[in-house]
C-alpha cells in the first residue's frame, strides 16, 4: 500500500481516540512507535505486526516507518496525543520526500492541552500558549523568552514536559519567571497520568504550584488575569454576559 498514516492516540486508552485514529490503526498492516506508545494499542490489535524503538530515536523511528511503507505495507507510526503537537509528524515529513512512493496522511489525536484541560475545567477558555519545558531541542534560554512573553501577553498557558530527573527544578524556574508578571494569586492547576492508572488532579495558585513536584507524565496549566476557580473547576472566561 506504501502508506504511512502518522497517528494521534490522544491518552491512550480506546475510548480517547478519534473514529478516524481507529480507522487508520485498523488499516495498518504495522504499528511502529516508541515502545511505550506501541504497549497503549499492543492489546487493541494484538494480531499487528510491531516495530518500536526506544526514546530519543525519533529520526530512526521515522526512517524505520517509511522503509517500512516503501516494501508496499501501511504503516501506523504512533504517537500519544497529537501528533503535529511535540509529536513525530513533523520530522516524518522532513524525511518524506527522500520517499516519494510513499504516501504520508496525518492523522489528529486529543493532545495533553485539551484532555487535561477538561479534567480542570476551562482553563484554556480564551487566548492561550503551549510551551514545553523540555530543553533536550531547545535552548532554555529560548524556553524562557516564550515564557516572558506568554506572560507579558496576559495568556493562560499550558506547559508540557515541567520536569524530570536531570531537571528537578526547571517547573520552579518557569514559575519565577511567570510571577515577574503574574499575580501570586494566579489560578493555575495540574494533571498526571491523564486517562490512564494512576489519574490525578490539582487545583492551586501559581505561588503554590512553584512548590510542587512534576514529572514528564504532568501537564501543567497556569490561567490569565482573568482565570477563577469556581465550584472546583478552573475557567477562563471568554466574556460571554451571563
Amino acid at each position: 500500500m506504501n502508506k504511512v498514516y502518522v497517528v494521534g492516540v490522544g491518552p491512550g486508552g480506546a475510548e480517547f481516540m478519534t473514529v478516524q485514529a481507529r480507522a487508520a490503526l485498523e488499516q495498518a498492516d504495522v504499528l511502529c512507535g516508541y515502545t511505550t506508545y506501541i504497549e497503549l494499542v499492543r492489546g487493541l490489535y494484538p494480531d499487528k505486526e510491531t516495530c518500536a524503538t526506544p526514546m530519543r530515536q525519533e529520526l530512526e523511528r521515522c526512517r524505520q516507518a517509511l522503509e517500512t511503507a516503501r516494501s508496499g505495507k501501511a504503516v501506523a507510526l504512533v504517537c500519544s496525543g497529537d501528533a503535529g503537537i511535540y509529536g513525530m509528524a513533523g520530522p516524518l515529513l522532513e524525511l518524506a520526500p527522500e520517499f516519494p512512493e510513499v504516501e504520508v496522511e496525518i492523522v489528529p489525536g486529543v493532545t495533553a492541552a485539551l484532555s487535561g484541560a477538561a479534567l480542570l475545567g476551562a482553563p484554556l477558555g480564551h487566548d492561550f500558549c503551549v510551551v514545553s519545558l523540555s530543553d533536550l531541542l531547545t535552548p532554555w534560554e529560548v524556553i524562557e523568552k516564550r515564557l516572558e512573553c506568554a506572560a507579558l501577553g496576559d495568556f493562560s498557558l499550558c506547559i508540557y514536559n515541567p520536569a524530570s530527573n536531570k531537571r528537578a527544578d526547571y517547573l520552579q524556574r518557569a514559575c519565577d519567571i511567570l510571577l515577574r508578571y503574574k499575580s501570586p494569586e494566579t489560578a493555575c492547576g495540574w494533571v498526571r497520568n491523564i486517562g490512564r492508572e494512576g489519574q490525578e488532579r490539582k487545583i492551586l495558585t501559581l505561588a503554590r504550584l512553584r512548590e510542587e513536584r512534576a514529572d514528564m507524565f504532568t501537564t501543567v496549566f497556569v490561567g490569565s488575569s482573568t482565570t477563577r476557580e469556581t465550584g472546583g473547576r478552573v475557567v477562563t472566561p471568554r466574556g460571554y454576559r451571563l
